[in-house]
């Protein structure tokens, strides 16, 4: 695709998504703002289902909303709380030790900066920006699989791995679209775009797209 396509892209996917299910970060912004909220759920939402994300989240919530609250409670208790999400256990020891950390040196307060927040074990890029742009309302992009892949498929960018995708993106994105851009191609490749053989014979974006990397489509 030409960058200058992207204005179109966005506006077709905009419209799109309306009809598709839901994704893990959309799940995560309905934390009401809340940046520790939104930082516990993305620990949530790795590997696991974003039905299993949402449940597991409202009922830690429930119990505990605030790193001084969470601390109240046994990692058995978060272990508990949180199943069946991936990994149950080892979320459970990180969300204690990052409520733990929060309460020790930064007063209860989650950190606004991409850069401190990836200080904290279990926090990787995609989880700061979403801390960031949903918590905090600041500029970032989440980058993760499907966004590195369709930026790559569609011939937008040209890069390696979604931390090349990520400032690939953060330098020629229009700012406008950066809010968006998680959530739309998440949605798009859960739901259309898929890893294997996608559904380009029905998708609206293949007359603009490159299908850089595609064998086979539907």
């Amino acid at each position: 695709m030409k960058s200058e396509d992207i204005h179109d892209v966005i506006t077709i996917l905009r419209e799109e998504y309306k009809h598709w299910q839901t994704p893990a970060v959309t799940i995560v912004a309905q934390c009401n703002g809340s940046p520790f909220k939104v930082l516990v759920s993305c620990i949530i939402s790795l590997r696991t289902k974003d039905e299993v994300t949402a449940l597991a989240s409202a009922r830690l919530f429930a119990r505990a909303a605030t790193p001084e609250e969470m601390m109240k409670l046994s990692e058995k208790d978060v272990s508990e709380l949180i199943y069946p999400a991936g990994f149950y256990h080892t979320k459970s020891a990180q969300i204690t030790a990052l409520s733990q950390r929060l309460v020790d040196e930064y007063g209860g307060l989650v950190p606004d900066s991409i850069e401190e927040l990836l200080t904290f074990k279990g926090v990787g890029r995609k989880t700061a920006n979403l801390v960031v742009t949903l918590g905090f309302g600041k500029a970032g992009i989440c980058v993760d699989t499907h966004v590195h892949r369709i930026s790559n498929r569609l011939g937008y960018v040209d890069t390696k791995n979604p931390e090349e995708t990520e400032w690939a993106l953060r330098s020629k994105l229009p700012p406008e679209y950066w809010g968006d851009i998680n959530d739309l191609l998440v949605a798009f490749g859960q739901n259309h775009c898929h890893p294997v053989s996608p559904r380009c014979s029905s998708c609206r974006l293949s007359p603009l797209c490159s299908r850089i990397g595609v064998k086979r489509t539907r």
